[in-house]
């Protein structure tokens, strides 16, 4: 077993893309079009709440560069319109499931500071499109 990574981040993500996207074409994307050979999450949440756990903690996924070393990340499918502007359309089973997530991940990385992928410095982009540092401030 490896040695457990010093986490600092439990960081949040939108797909920005449509919500009925499948877990699987987002895989190839990354593949095929950006040529990634880490996922970009860790766990990924479908519309209806399902978590999909991508790579286990161990694991440095592509989620956002310069900080992967130390952070965590799990991403809802959707949080964009039909027109790719930004919105939040999590579903309530997506609300959910990501308190969850983020609940467990801070039992275990008491310390790790829970952000959206917008907040990292010289990040030009809505993800995840809304305010996970005041949502999960509780947490």
């Amino acid at each position: 077993m490896r040695d457990m990574r010093n986490i600092k981040y439990l960081v949040v993500h939108c797909t920005a893309t449509p919500q009925a996207t499948t877990v699987e074409s987002i895989q190839r994307y990354w593949r095929e079009r950006l040529g990634w050979k880490a996922n970009g999450y860790h766990k990924i949440i479908k519309a209806n709440g399902e978590v999909i756990t991508l790579a286990q903690d161990d694991a440095v996924c592509n989620g956002v560069a310069g900080y992967n070393s130390a952070s965590l990340h799990v991403s809802y499918i959707g949080g964009i319109d039909s027109r790719g502007n930004p919105l939040d359309n999590r579903t309530q089973g997506q609300k959910d499931a990501l308190s969850q997530v983020l609940h467990a991940w801070r039992a275990k990385y008491p310390d790790a500071k829970i952000q959206g992928h917008c907040d990292f410095p010289k990040v030009n982009k809505a993800c995840p499109s809304f305010d996970a540092k005041s949502e999960y401030a509780h947490i």
